[in-house]
């Protein structure tokens, strides 16, 4: 895991591009700590720079940026190609592999650049990765990033320049990058709780999409594009194409589905297996996150299937048992026999994060699991260099309750006129919490009173089941809250999808899951959260394999008898005993919405003061305030739409 930055320019600045590489590149230390590269060609204004966490081939041999042994490609790499050695062996049967200098996959992938070009590789290649490559040929560079989008990869202008690199704060050492927040991603951001690809908070910057290219070819614009590219689109010499098509996958198995359950479950647990395995390809300690649910579970056991020493594996536990989910993993943890550390850590520990994220999420971010997240990697980090999580489990398989009940809300309401269907939302919103929690905690459902609050704020604003979804997703349903109107965006969770899923709502759901929560959030979490320590995190449900054999798997598959990610349950089952998993689904949470009452009040209400929101002319404050107060007494649970903007706001706070 490294971290890469770069500029091409076509302005004055080419004499200074040592210097502002250099300052560039020291931003992402935290990256890599291991080692620092840069190369610079000032007559074609191209210079890369990188920085170091030795996972693969320790040696100088592995230092970037790396030329190929053709001498034609100069790149600069973030991630890891799992499946390197098996490429190694098919450019040797076709006569193509070079005199390998050592044993990096940074190495093996400019060599498989040379010999079929950088789309086949791509395809050909298993595993998470950013990508900047110079054509010194063509003269050409190109920006790539994985399928699903584990590895950050932000590109855009700095004055007349082209910059890009793994996070913002590297770009914003050019002294020509604008600070200017873009409205859109703003607008997008009260709503997810993140920016979504391709926007970036910063005018002109853009994300670019999990599984495209970028090619920037020579004299590009001046200056940027009015709306992000994305793929199809050119600006210019700038254009962006796919390699990879997460909906053409999801068609080709909705054509080709698995009809026999037991016969799909042994091929996806050997499917797995194989992914964990490739995926333990390390020089350096390597461990597992393990919470005691179902998908951190089944890569533990898989990962201890292959291995001939016990796994390390690691889990925090909290002072609130609500929140505990530590004594679970620690049980799971001993039948498996790893080598299992836990670390409790206190309210005091995880507030102390607080202030930490606008630096570790350098543009706004609000899932606050990224604060477990981060003393998880934290922990791990003190014992190992690796760790594989269970992430992309939810959005492959069915995991979300939402995957369970939207169905069967939406057959109930989609025929109630939206008037009856606003007042029950009304009416589920504005009972007392108290009352959803004694009913939920009956029935096993865990935090129900935030839960059915939050259902009741969206039950009015759906016009269609992929509204409803969309609403399920974002926050402020049906509440302007910017002060500038609002900007409408082409956004992937929003692309068409295969005509397969036309009735198949909690397919489509997890499709554009998939798309939009998972990179954007899920992925964008855990990558700031480990790579703030120096983590490198390993994620074998995006396997190319399995996410196209999960595909293949029916969704009543997926949801058999009205249990969540039924097909990996069996397979789990297998290793470890049923009692030791079954129980409410609870998610990495911790408890914000009460801290906010509490110790965190002051922070909060410094932060959303009305004159701090309305300054220039970004957040309406009325709502805002209203919903703060309404918080504080006790009578609804804001904690998810108030948290989004305490983010946005302790990110203005430390970058504008």
């Amino acid at each position: 895991m490294c971290g890469l930055t770069g500029i091409l320019s076509r302005s004055g600045s080419k004499g200074s591009l040592p210097g502002i590489l250099d300052r560039m590149t020291a931003r992402l230390v935290h990256r890599g700590p291991d080692a620092s590269g840069a190369w610079y060609d000032e007559s074609a204004g191209i210079a890369l720079g990188h920085r170091r966490l030795s996972i693969l081939d320790l040696s100088e041999a592995g230092a970037q940026p790396m030329h190929s042994r053709c001498g034609r490609f100069v790149t600069a790499f973030n991630g890891e190609i799992y499946n390197h050695l098996e490429l190694r062996e098919r450019l040797a049967a076709e006569g193509m592999a070079p005199q390998w200098r050592g044993h990096s996959d940074t190495e093996t992938l400019l060599a498989a650049i040379a010999a079929w070009g950088l789309d086949a590789t791509l395809e050909r290649s298993s595993g998470m990765f950013a990508i900047a490559l110079w054509d010194r040929e063509r003269r050409r560079l190109s920006l790539a990033r994985d399928r699903m989008g584990e590895k950050p990869l932000y590109w855009g202008w700095a004055g007349e320049d082209i910059v890009f690199a793994s996070e913002l704060k590297a770009l914003r050492a050019h002294p020509q990058c604008s600070n200017a927040m873009s409205h859109a991603a703003v607008q997008e951001f009260i709503g997810f709780s993140y920016v979504p690809a391709p926007l970036s908070i910063l005018e002109g910057v853009f994300k670019l999409e999990p599984g495209t290219i970028v090619d920037l070819g020579e004299a590009p614009p001046a200056a940027p594009p009015r709306a992000p590219l994305r793929p199809g689109d050119a600006h210019g010499t700038i254009s962006v194409r796919r390699y990879w098509d997460l909906g053409a996958v999801v068609e080709h198995g909705l054509r080709s589905p698995l009809t026999d359950r037991d016969e799909a479950l042994d091929t996806l647990e050997a499917t797995l297996r194989d992914a964990v395995s490739r995926q333990m390809l390390s020089d350096v300690p390597l461990g597992a996150f393990l919470s005691g649910g179902i998908d951190s579970s089944l890569i533990t056991a898989l990962m201890q299937s292959v291995s001939s020493a016990p796994v390390r594996s690691f889990t925090i536990g909290f002072e609130q048992q609500e929140f505990n989910e530590a004594p679970h993993a620690a049980a799971v943890a001993a039948h498996l026999g790893t080598d299992h550390t836990e670390l409790t850590v206190t309210d005091a520990d995880a507030r102390a994060v607080i202030p930490l994220l606008p630096e570790m999420y350098d543009e706004p971010f609000a899932d606050s699991s990224q604060i477990p997240t981060h003393l998880v990697c934290k922990a791990a980090r003190a014992y190992v260099t690796v760790a594989l999580s269970g992430d992309g489990g939810d959005e492959l398989f069915g995991g979300y309750n939402r995957y369970l009940w939207g169905p069967r809300l939406w057959s109930r309401i989609a025929l109630m006129p939206p008037v009856v269907r606003s007042a029950l939302g009304g009416a589920i919103e504005h009972a007392p919490q108290r009352m959803w929690d004694t009913a939920g905690k009956l029935a096993g459902v865990n935090r129900p009173g935030e839960k059915a609050q939050k259902l009741g704020r969206r039950l009015g604003q759906a016009s269609s089941p992929d509204a409803f979804y969309r609403s399920l997703l974002t926050e402020w349903n049906g509440t302007r809250l910017t002060c500038f109107d609002p900007q409408a965006s082409s956004l992937p969770v929003d692309d068409p999808v295969p005509a397969g899923l036309s009735g198949d709502f909690a397919g489509r759901m997890m499709m554009r899951d998939m798309r939009g929560y998972l990179p954007d959030d899920i992925l964008c979490k855990v990558d700031r959260a480990a790579m703030a320590v120096s983590l490198e995190t390993r994620v074998p449900f995006l396997d190319p394999d399995v996410i196209a054999l999960s595909a293949r798997l029916p969704t009543d598959w997926k949801l058999h008898g009205g249990e969540a990610k039924w097909p990996l349950r069996q397979i789990l089952f297998r290793h470890v005993p049923r009692s030791l998993i079954e129980r409410p689904k609870a998610g990495f949470a911790i408890p914000v919405g009460h801290w906010l009452r509490g110790p965190l009040r002051e922070w909060a209400e410094d932060l959303l003061q009305a004159d701090a929101l309305a300054a220039d002319g970004l957040i309406d404050p009325v709502p805002v305030r209203a919903a703060w107060q309404a918080h504080l007494s006790g009578k609804a649970d804001w904690t998810p739409a108030l948290w989004s903007i305490l983010m946005l706001q302790a990110w203005r706070d430390r970058w504008t």
